[in-house]
């Protein structure tokens, strides 16, 4: 009868280490900068985290491709 009692204590402790384990790890730098990158460059695919960066990055490095309507209004 005492192992019965031990194994759900030994249970619950373990839940308990697992949902702090659990809580830790949940900001992660990696993930939350790659949600960030939501423009993608359709020539070299690169991604960029804002318009302005994504016409700065198009008129230097791809002058002679026409500008990609998504940036027209931009100001850079």
């Amino acid at each position: 009868m005492a192992r019965g009692h031990q194994k759900i204590q030994s249970q619950q402790k373990n839940a308990k280490k697992q949902a702090e384990m659990k809580k830790a790890k949940g900001h992660d730098q990696k993930t939350a900068a790659k949600a960030a990158l939501v423009f993608t460059c359709s020539v070299c695919k690169s991604q960029m985290p804002d318009p302005k960066t994504f016409k700065q990055h198009f008129e230097s490095k791809h002058p002679k491709s026409p500008l990609p309507p998504e940036l027209e209004g931009v100001e850079a």
